[in-house]
């Protein structure tokens, strides 16, 4: 007996077989809800659809004015223009600023959590 090498199909074969897999995956998923719809009776008056909440009227938000910089962030802001100032543009510069100060404020928050000596770290490394 002789071995014939399985060619691989051909897109035309491929196409069909998806359009085949679609129409059962469809098949299935529609013909239960068929069935159900034609017990009840109701098969050709269509479902009503839940009417959606109406969404309560939107609330003008207060203008919250913006926070002062911390002094911390305009330090390491002016250490980075001193370094930095000849290569970085306004808006670059301003955008340094903005990381700096996102930075200080994480840092603040981060120490605010008071841990114990019998905590944990979340993860464990090994080598």
């Amino acid at each position: 007996m002789s071995k014939e090498k399985e060619m691989p199909p051909t897109v035309e074969a491929s196409a069909s077989r998806r359009r085949f897999t679609k129409g059962a995956a469809a098949a299935l998923v529609v013909a239960p809800l068929a069935a159900a719809a034609a017990r009840r009776g109701d098969a050709q008056q269509p479902t009503p659809t839940p009417a959606e909440p109406k969404a309560p009227p939107n609330p003008q938000p207060t203008p919250t004015p913006a926070p002062r910089p911390s002094p911390v962030a305009e330090a390491y802001a002016e250490v980075a223009k001193a370094r930095f100032g000849k290569l970085l543009t306004d808006e670059e510069m301003r955008r340094v600023r903005q990381g700096l100060e996102g930075n200080v404020r994480t840092a603040e928050r981060l120490r605010t959590v008071k841990l114990q000596n019998s905590d944990e770290p979340d993860f464990v490394f090994s080598a």
